[in-house]
């Protein structure tokens, strides 16, 4: 059993495998080596063997807890970051937690007490899902390998969570689309006891608070935020193999590369995607950063057929619907990466999150601004300059603009600044069966308000816009469907300097008025960068990463999977959604006219959700797994010993 499930997630460590199984628990790991090459084979153990770890992540500040542990009296078996946690752990229990400066999933068996610890890093960087099934706890890095240990452990569609990912984009708490299997949540554990209890904690929470903000002057708080990243870039360097870059071109990539280049001795290779349809193609923007860092820069051009061909395989990394085409270039993206012999890439994603950059904030500061004067004739023409990359702009007139964005939600909404989205994504649920909408009890947006309306309560609205971003988009879509799975699908590990909890924690504090300055997104993070950036970077205006959506599956050639899993058969057989309304959809997407948010989001919705069902829970099978490659260990309790095969 451990077998096949480690089978499964080879994608995420090809290098080789490890095994531990005594009579209560069996652990597995697949290793991707990039620290401490010959020696940082999983699982580790602590001195005694008592005290097992398999480990999916990088501890960035390990050498310094290294040596405070050996002081402590800690021996060491190993040079890698895995071995730092166990001993830990054996220091502080849970609270291990809190000295940890990483991106993680982890999961300690302690032999002696009988008891299993699971844990997540505080953003949610690195997955972890789990579920009980005949009196069992498994758990895994991905739902695949869950469903690979017992034929008998349920394959279900979770209509309630459907009809979530249909509103936000994504799951909004620990349920999964699977029925049944749960994530453990950014910056939280979960403990399972020898009598079977289930105790679970949250450890961190992002720090929006109502008297948390700084009193500081622009330019000290720049100063400041430059020091952490200039910090957290040279943590995120630390590997045995080689560090490379996403290069997309924007404020947030090149802040990273630049600090890299000018804080750093690393020789950097940068990595891109461009596009064959110029709407989406910022080629020109990476070639100038490229030229200007004097990069080894590698790119792959990425055309609407591309994109198709590769659909039906990012479902499968995913085991998510979802709703835009983006991660798609990303799995292609990082195919190239390992083309080229790299196994780390540092990416600029969180930014827009952390420190003010999205649209969506920009959106929310206009419409409080309007509803100050509501009578005034002027104020509603600001809407005009938000999303003038879009061809089909909600404020493409004054009046369109007022109209798409009122929700009737005042500035003590806690969701004033995501009404509008979710009021667009929710469009999408007329597709949906009537069974999947009644799932619920009631809407998606209801449920949250009753989780988190009072977390959120005593924040200014840009602040609790912020929050939700980071908690809803980002850490359960954005660094799972486009950052996790689609680069282990080619086993590439992505390191994210923004997301180091040090920075995080101090954007918190930054006012609200200065993260967003008027109308000028990240201003503190311009401010930091403005020397070691060209003008032209630190100028120019956001234009969020996306990909083509239709066009990709309706162009010269229609791959045929579109047919089979939107014919009336199949959707008949999931139950999903309605067929007479998907196949108008299907009738306008084939006319290849230029289609809205709305048919866009559907479509390629109800297409991933009609993949996701055919591969996990009509038809999925576990592969038989071959010889397990490279070093296995193998320790029972029974006999303590110890086998290596090659």
């Amino acid at each position: 059993m451990l077998e096949r499930m480690i089978w499964t997630l080879r994608h995420r460590g090809p290098d080789g495998f490890g095994l531990y199984q005594d009579q209560r628990a069996g652990l597995a790991h697949a290793r991707l080596s990039i620290i401490d090459l010959e020696g940082g084979w999983q699982p580790i153990h602590n001195e005694d063997r008592t005290l097992w770890i398999v480990f999916n992540g990088e501890i960035f500040n390990y050498p310094e807890l290294r040596r405070q542990l050996i002081d402590s009296g800690h021996r060491f078996a190993t040079r890698s970051d895995t071995e730092v946690i166990v001993h830990l752990y054996e220091e502080k229990g849970e609270r291990c937690l809190e000295d940890l400066n990483g991106q993680f999933a982890m999961a300690l068996y302690d032999s002696r007490a009988r008891s299993l610890f699971l844990a997540r890093d505080r953003m949610g960087i690195r997955p972890l899902f789990y579920t009980l099934h005949d009196h069992r706890l498994f758990f895994a890095s991905e739902i695949k390998a869950i469903l690979a240990a017992d034929p008998a452990i349920e394959r279900a569609i979770d209509p309630a969570v459907l009809q979530e990912i249909f509103t936000f984009w994504s799951a909004s708490g620990e349920q999964t689309v699977f029925r049944g299997i749960r994530q453990v949540e950014p910056g939280c554990w979960l403990r399972l006891d020898a009598s079977g209890t289930i105790r679970q904690q949250r450890y961190w929470e992002i720090p929006f608070r109502p008297d948390s903000f700084a009193d500081a002057s622009e330019d000290r708080l720049a100063a400041e935020l430059r020091d952490l990243l200039v910090d957290a870039v040279r943590l995120r360097l630390r590997a045995d193999v080689p560090v490379g870059a996403y290069l997309s071109g924007g404020l947030d990539s090149s802040a990273i590369t630049s600090l890299v280049h000018h804080y750093t001795d690393n020789d950097l290779k940068t990595f891109s995607v461009t596009f064959s349809d110029q709407v989406y193609d910022e080629r020109e923007e990476q070639q100038e950063m490229s030229a200007f860092l004097q990069t080894d820069h590698h790119e792959i051009r990425c055309s609407h057929a591309a994109i198709g061909q590769a659909f039906p395989r990012v479902i499968r990394h995913a085991e998510t619907p979802i709703l835009r085409t983006a991660p798609a270039p990303l799995f292609l993206l990082s195919s190239l990466v390992r083309e080229n012999d790299y196994k780390v890439v540092l990416t600029g994603e969180g930014a827009d999150e952390i420190l003010g950059g999205y649209d969506i904030f920009k959106e929310a500061k206009v419409r409080a601004f309007i509803a100050a004067r509501p009578d005034s004739s002027c104020r509603p023409f600001l809407l005009k300059r938000l999303y003038p990359y879009l061809a089909l702009s909600p404020a493409r007139s004054a009046e369109y603009a007022r109209r798409f964005f009122d929700t009737g939600a005042s500035l003590d909404d806690p969701f004033y600044a995501h009404r509008p989205r979710w009021k667009t994504t929710a469009g999408t649920h007329v597709f949906l069966r009537d069974e999947v909408l009644a799932a619920a009890g009631c809407s998606p947006v209801e449920q949250l308000e009753q989780r988190w309306a009072g977390r959120l309560r005593g924040l200014d609205y840009f602040s609790r816009a912020q929050f939700l971003e980071s908690r809803l988009l980002l850490g359960n879509y954005l660094l799972s469907s486009q950052g996790d799975r689609m680069g282990m699908a080619h086993s590439i590990e992505g390191r994210f300097p923004f997301l180091d909890h040090r920075v995080v924690e101090f954007a918190c504090t930054i006012p609200p008025r200065l993260r967003m300055k008027a109308l000028n997104e990240k201003n503190i993070l311009k401010k930091a960068m403005a020397d070691i950036l060209p003008p032209a970077i630190v100028r120019r205006k956001k234009q969020p990463y996306m990909a083509p959506d239709i066009p990709s599956f309706f162009g010269t050639q229609t791959p045929e999977y579109v047919s089979y899993h939107l014919s009336e058969e199949k959707l008949m057989e999931s139950g999903l959604f309605k067929p007479a309304a998907v196949h108008r959809l299907l009738a306008k997407c084939r006319k290849k006219s230029r289609q809205g948010f709305r048919e866009n989001m559907a479509f390629v919705g109800i297409l991933s959700t009609q993949i996701l069902y055919e591969t996990f829970v009509r038809n999925f099978q576990a592969d038989t797994p071959a010889p397990l490659p490279g070093k296995r260990i193998v320790i029972s309790k029974e006999n303590e010993r110890e086998c290596l095969k090659s």
